[in-house]
């Protein structure tokens, strides 16, 4: 029984493997250090809950403008809320 597993064990790990074993994702990061839930920044900075979920589990990541905006975000949330115009509150 213990073959299957020592193959497993052996075997390198490929691109696949290493992008599952991700850390934290970053939107997680910075959505807990603004202590919100994932509902409250959703609809804060209008970011689809779906979308966000999947991000957070790393079943899809952000493209170069959404991790644009999630850097703004992260660096200057009132500025965000602020540009708006308060229709993001």
């Amino acid at each position: 029984m213990g073959g299957a597993i020592e193959e497993m064990d052996d075997a390198p790990l490929t691109y696949e493997d290493l992008a599952r074993m991700r850390r934290t994702p970053r939107v997680k990061i910075i959505r807990r250090a603004l202590g919100l839930t994932q509902e409250d920044f959703a609809a804060q900075f209008r970011i689809p809950i779906g979308t966000l979920r999947d991000w957070e589990q790393g079943r899809s990541a952000p493209d170069a403008a959404a991790n644009a905006f999630l850097r703004v975000i992260a660096r200057e949330p009132d500025a965000v809320r602020r540009a708006s115009g308060g229709l993001w509150k």
